[in-house]
């Protein structure tokens, strides 16, 4: 799975969109435990012909940018970390309990507040710019995301509520919910999954309290930015406030997983935080990326009013703790209404150690489709997202095998292989084959490819 915030590659969005009116049931913001009954597939990609969106009780005038389709429109307001006994909701909950018991506020409550109920609807404004990435950026291309329209989106990650809760005059808050991404499509890779995001701030005192002649320190500096810290920090809390940010989350993922975790850090880059780090951790002899990390950019803490702290953040995949955690094989399993999955979960407390007994591994069917590209700009993430529109949850996984280019024309042909496996029962060749003709049809109507069917 997608690392929380790492951004993926860029591709070219595809033109199957809503068709009219497409209206899904809103839900209350702060909501508790939800659950809705599942849409089922479309074999067919529609095309709009209404100019408006309903969602979530507003309505969103549809333009250039709107790309969101109704197989990802019919997953909002699902709310799978919401729904008690979910596999989702238990990692949500043994996380919150861990905050709650474990980080208490001068009061004697909390220090942590938790919000999962906030919509997955957001601006543009909320989802880069209030995290201080830039116009030209690649994560905000629509070939990477579900657009609303030029102003309004699906959320691509949980940061995009970094801001406004700052604004609110929160200091420390976990906020969770479904985010969404054109992606590829394999096990380990679906347009919607669910994040959990954590962010901390300090005052001067609440960091330096508790140091041996901390009193002279200070938060800020006018300084240079290194690869260490950011030109305002002082090392000094720079270094206070990433050992605060690896501790915090070391004694997380060993509560989660057990006494002698091992765990590694590695240095990256997040547009929002500086130093950045990936936490990695060492489960059953294997290295896994769990989450993303760092120390909030200044400047993002100042414009949301907070001038005088200084703090960190952090971003993790639910999914990604849940298929670890629990031995999952396919990330579809999360959307399945199966019992025989859905009751391995239903345990007296959210700490009960859970064995995942496998479904029945039912044989997967193998179609290839090959076309040559259109001669203006393509991408894989068209194609993928149209594949996922009109085959839903029965395709496992889209491979590019082969890509040739003609000697004389020099058009490009490429050969994709769609693995169908239903999760919950046996597929026949003969619905297989109605799927993948009409795959073949819309990815030319839709995307303008030459078939060499």
């Amino acid at each position: 799975m997608a690392m929380i915030w790492k951004f993926m590659g860029v591709a070219k969005y595809s033109k199957t969109a809503l068709s009219p009116k497409v209206k899904v049931r809103g839900i209350p913001t702060h909501s508790r435990h939800s659950s809705s009954k599942s849409v089922p597939s479309d074999f067919g990609a529609n095309t709009p012909c209404s100019n408006t969106v309903e969602l979530l009780g507003k309505a969103y005038p549809q333009d250039d940018y709107s790309n969101v389709t109704e197989k990802i429109l019919s997953k909002v307001g699902k709310n799978l970390h919401n729904k008690k006994h979910h596999p989702l909701w238990l990692i949500k909950e043994q996380v919150k309990d861990h905050f709650y018991k474990q980080y208490i506020g001068r009061r004697g409550t909390p220090l942590f507040s938790v919000y999962d109920g906030l919509s997955p609807v957001v601006t543009v404004q909320q989802n880069f710019d209030s995290l201080l990435i830039p116009q030209t950026h690649a994560s905000r291309r629509k070939e990477d995301n579900y657009y609303l329209n030029r102003d309004h989106m699906l959320r691509a990650h949980t940061s995009a509520h970094q801001w406004d809760l700052i604004h609110s005059g929160l200091d420390a808050f976990l906020a969770v919910g479904d985010v969404y991404r054109r992606d590829t499509i394999d096990n380990t890779h679906y347009p919607v999954f669910h994040q959990m995001e954590g962010v901390r701030l300090f005052s001067c005192h609440e960091l330096f309290s508790n140091i041996k002649d901390g009193e002279g320190l200070q938060l800020f500096e006018q300084g240079h930015r290194t690869a260490h810290k950011q030109e305002c920090h002082t090392m000094e809390a720079v270094r206070l406030v990433e050992f605060n940010l690896k501790q915090v989350l070391t004694k997380l993922m060993t509560h989660i997983f057990g006494d002698g975790l091992q765990v590694r850090w590695v240095d990256c880059y997040f547009p929002f935080t500086h130093p950045s780090f990936e936490m990695e951790i060492n489960f059953q002899g294997e290295w896994m990326e769990v989450l993303g990390c760092g120390v909030m950019e200044q400047q993002l803490v100042n414009s949301a009013g907070a001038q005088d702290k200084i703090g960190w953040a952090f971003g993790l995949g639910l999914e990604r703790l849940a298929m670890i955690l629990y031995n999952i094989p396919d990330i579809r399993l999360f959307w399945s209404e199966d019992e025989r999955f859905l009751k391995q979960f239903i345990v007296p407390h959210i700490w009960q150690k859970i064995k995942f007994q496998p479904l029945s591994r039912y044989p997967p069917l193998i179609n290839d489709i090959s076309f040559w590209l259109p001669s203006e700009t393509y991408s894989k993430n068209d194609f993928y997202d149209l594949a996922r529109t009109i085959g839903g949850d029965l395709i496992e996984k889209v491979v590019l095998v082969d890509e040739f280019t003609h000697p004389k024309t020099k058009k490009v042909s490429h050969c994709y292989r769609i693995i169908y496996r239903h999760p919950e029962r046996t597929l026949t060749q003969d619905e297989v084959h109605r799927i993948h003709q009409a795959i073949e049809e819309s990815a030319v109507r839709e995307l303008g490819v030459e078939g060499r069917f």
